[in-house]
């Protein structure tokens, strides 16, 4: 299919309360929000409910910090189910870098012991993947996987790199650089076929993928609560029904820490857990105002949309297809080739989206792969077509301007 022709635009949606979604969102709206796999964005009625979470602690601390943990069990056991796990097997975190670390903290590995990683993976989660590696003598290997390779294709790359050295599988459920589904299930029964234990990182995952944990087939499996739920930021799952999972510990230790897991994750001091405590609220809006099975639908067809209409502006600019195939595309997110000179690398990449955001008023994220710049797209519920108008209008002008000036025009 040719996604670049446009075709009748979706209307904006409407939530089950009778108002637009675009309403819903307390977000700027002189700017253009392309970004939601970032950061995500935080409904107005849960930032109101995590702002009296936080209203109750200071106006009593002694009574909000004794009992917190009791609310954040509360929660864990009602945001659990969410991803198609038990609350028994869950965690809160503060995100998913900090469930990768976590995990990787528990680690022992022998000299010469190896970990697989591939070329789509987080940076920051590979970053410490390499330390667990130095720190015990361990090897890292990258297994390439082509962008558009299929899910047969992707396995079979990992059929070939899984030696018997192999003791750890880091794979993405979501990528993030590149806005794909990995087959991870079909990976995992093939790592523990071979002896290997597997880490998904899914971070992506909740929300686009229905019960994500467990689709995951992963002896760890994490994921944001704050992208696509929407939840208050500083809120994700660690999910595990591993033997040794009572070798995971939080990155901080507090009184819980004699505690087993999940339940030493709860206590946490002073930390502020109101992100964990209002993570329920935030599932909860979606599915009461349009529902989530409807909404990953919306998603799909906001993105296609989107893809259409910026896929047309800069066709005329670009020498491959700007509609990219990532042979496993996802529910809300796109991949759109930038013109040559653009986005060579991260640093490249990341310099466009502050300029697009500082010049032209956009949200965007950018990213760099073997080379090559592409525009990651991303909507959501409050996400309206005149979004990619305006993304038209504004940041195509200067993606243009930015182009030229890397070739020396």
């Amino acid at each position: 299919m040719d996604q670049t022709r446009t075709a009748p635009a979706p209307a904006p949606v409407r939530l089950a309360s009778g108002g637009p979604a675009r309403d819903a969102w307390p977000l700027d709206q002189a700017v253009v929000h392309l970004n939601h796999g970032s950061y995500g964005a935080v409904p107005t009625e849960v930032v109101r409910h995590q702002d009296e979470l936080r209203r109750q602690a200071d106006l009593s601390p002694v009574a909000w910090f004794p009992r917190a943990p009791e609310l954040v069990a509360a929660a864990r056991r009602e945001v659990a189910p969410f991803v198609g796990a038990r609350a028994e097997d869950t965690a809160f975190v503060p995100n998913a870098s900090a469930a990768a670390t976590v995990v990787l903290n528990a680690l022992r590995l022998e000299p010469g012991d190896e970990i697989l990683v591939t070329d789509h993976g987080y940076g920051a989660v590979t970053m410490g993947v390499r330390r667990l590696a130095r720190r015990f003598g361990a090897r890292v290997r990258t297994v390439a996987l082509p962008l558009a390779a299929t899910a047969d294709e992707v396995v079979e790359r990992f059929r070939a790199e899984l030696t018997g050295a192999v003791r750890l599988v880091v794979v993405d459920q979501i990528t993030s650089p590149t806005a794909r589904r990995l087959p991870t299930a079909r990976i995992a029964e093939l790592a523990h076929e071979r002896g290997a234990r597997v880490l998904v990182d899914g971070a992506h995952a909740p929300g686009l993928i229905a019960d994500a944990a467990a689709d995951a087939g992963a002896d760890w499996w994490f994921g944001n609560l704050h992208k696509w739920p929407c939840a208050p930021r500083g809120s994700a799952l660690l999910v595990t029904q591993a033997a040794d999972r009572d070798d995971l510990w939080p990155l901080i230790d507090s009184w819980g820490a004699e505690e087993r897991y999940p339940e030493r994750f709860d206590t946490q001091g002073t930390m502020d857990t109101t992100s964990y405590i209002a993570s329920p609220r935030a599932i909860d809006f979606v599915e009461r105002e349009y529902g989530w099975a409807r909404a990953r639908e919306t998603m799909t067809a906001l993105a296609d949309h989107g893809t259409a209409v910026i896929g047309a502006a800069l066709q005329p600019y670009v020498d491959a297809p700007v509609a990219t195939d990532v042979g496993m595309p996802v529910v809300s997110m796109r991949l759109l080739r930038l013109p040559d000179g653009l986005g060579r690398d991260r640093t490249d990449a990341d310099e466009l989206r502050l300029r697009l955001l500082d010049l032209a008023g956009v949200e965007s994220a950018f990213t760099s792969v073997a080379g090559v710049g592409y525009l990651r797209l991303s909507a959501h519920l409050y996400t309206e077509p005149r979004d990619f108008d305006a993304f038209v209008e504004r940041a195509v002008p200067q993606i243009l301007a930015f182009a030229d000036e890397r070739r020396g025009r």
